[in-house]
């Protein structure tokens, strides 16, 4: 079985408008890690100074270092083999992203190759097990895995590998979250609705901060 963790960055949160200016993904085949990936994309836009804040990517960056964004769509689709499990943390806001780059590529191909794979969110799993909040930060610090450099894509990757063997060996149910997305009731699904994908009600819930020994996760 093939396992991609992904991330992205962006330059903006709607993905209507804004693009990813890095991707990567760290690829696991049959328990063994393959390859990992890791691109700035040169959008041929200037980022806003907010976004550089958050990210760490400059403008330099991407004109010096990025790659086209046609070249990452290619690189993108040959690894969307179907039946890859695609795993990322509040995977809604990645596959939008992923959706409309492979759309401005490949217009006629882009919904089957992102129908024909299978989506995880660990942050829906987090929010079954765990109290706010619920970050991908505050998983890497449930699961006690050492910090990384956060809000690079490459990074976070390899934080979410982590977080998810933790969540396996905690309780092995990830299977039973494929392809399903847990969203907040008092704000409703962000972005695009995809029919494949089973939107969940997941209630806000913070019950205080219980020290790290006694964090359980619920049944």
């Amino acid at each position: 079985m093939k396992v991609i963790f992904f991330d992205t960055e962006t330059s903006g949160l709607d993905c209507r408008s804004c693009k990813i200016i890095e991707l990567a993904m760290f690829t696991v085949v049959d328990g063994e890690v393959v390859e990992k990936y890791d691109e700035f994309v040169n959008i041929g836009e200037p980022l806003s100074p907010k976004i550089t804040d958050i990210t760490g990517i400059t403008n330099s960056m991407l004109r010096e270092d990025g790659i086209d964004e046609e070249t990452v769509a290619w690189d993108l689709k040959r690894r969307l083999t179907p039946g890859t499990v695609m795993v990322a943390h509040n995977c809604q806001f990645d596959l939008q992203f992923v959706y409309n780059l492979l759309y401005r590529q490949f217009q006629d191909e882009a919904y089957e190759m992102i129908q024909n794979v299978k989506w995880l969110d660990t942050m829906t799993v987090l929010k079954d097990r765990k109290d706010y909040p619920h970050k991908l930060i505050d998983a890497a610090r449930f699961y006690e895995i050492d910090d990384v450099n956060y809000h690079r894509a490459i990074d976070d990757t390899k934080a979410l590998y982590y977080v998810a063997m933790a969540m396996k060996k905690e309780r092995d149910d990830l299977s039973e979250y494929i392809n399903v997305f847990g969203y907040n009731p008092k704000y409703g699904v962000g972005g695009v609705r995809f029919p494949f994908i089973k939107y969940k009600s997941q209630p806000y819930h913070n019950r205080g901060k219980l020290p790290q020994d006694k964090i359980l996760p619920r049944i």
